[in-house]
């Protein structure tokens, strides 16, 4: 492995979080390297959100947050995007005027991203008009248009139906394959073996796992990890 290759597009070193009282993170150490899909799992209020966001460079933190050199572009799709009150076709191309992607760019971009989200027909509806899961393959299709270096998600497949998640994991299993990174909460344990090389596993704002999908569901890991994984912590298992 090459030098470049090693060095991380991301990390956190000592990093903590907290909401007046509440510390959500504690002492954060993690690397997010090219090509990565991360699942971050845990029960509810475990931190998930607030490592994403800390991630992205959205939320005040202890410690230091590092980013590569070639400040690697970022984009996060939340569990409920926001929609324009504009065409499906329009806020794709408003996404790519904000990310400055060049004018003579634009309309073969966006073309490209409504075809790969099976949204073409529907170019000219309100996005605000679409269903649930249409909605979220929009926003997909926004934050891939602008060709991220980093993609992170925050349960993106929650309150979809089982054609819909379909539908979300296959698009985002084509991003990995083309060597997007992806760093994505679920709570989906499923989804986490179908998707991800890599899981960290968060309890109580602490990470307690990180390591290879395989490892992690194959190997004692630590004690709470363990109940996690048997369900005797909250857990959907779709």
């Amino acid at each position: 492995m090459s030098a470049l290759a090693q060095v991380p597009l991301l990390a956190l070193a000592g990093v903590g979080v907290r909401y007046g009282a509440v510390t959500a993170l504690h002492d954060i150490d993690l690397r997010v390297q090219r090509g990565d899909f991360i699942a971050l799992v845990g029960a509810n209020g475990s931190g998930k959100t607030s490592l994403l966001q800390a991630l992205h460079g959205l939320v005040p933190h202890s410690g230091t947050r590092l980013v590569a050199d070639h400040a690697p572009r970022q984009v996060m799709v939340f569990q409920r995007p926001f929609m324009l009150r504009l065409s499906v076709w329009n806020n794709l191309r408003v996404a790519l005027w904000l990310a400055c992607v060049p004018a003579a760019e634009r309309r073969a971009r966006a073309a490209e991203a409504l075809q790969r989200a099976g949204l073409t027909t529907l170019r000219a509806r309100p996005a605000r008009a679409l269903s649930g899961g249409q909605q979220q393959r929009l926003a997909l299709a926004r934050a891939w248009a602008v060709r991220p270096d980093v993609l992170f998600l925050d349960e993106p497949t929650a309150n979809l139906d089982p054609s819909a998640k379909k539908e979300i994991e296959a698009m985002l299993a084509g991003f990995a394959h083309e060597g997007m990174t992806l760093v994505m909460s679920t709570h989906n344990l499923g989804q986490a073996k179908r998707l991800a090389t890599r899981v960290v596993y968060l309890d109580q704002g602490i990470i307690r796992a990180d390591l290879p999908t395989e490892r992690f569901f194959g190997e004692h890991i630590d004690a709470r990890a363990e109940l996690f994984l048997k369900g005797e912590l909250k857990w959907d298992t779709e």
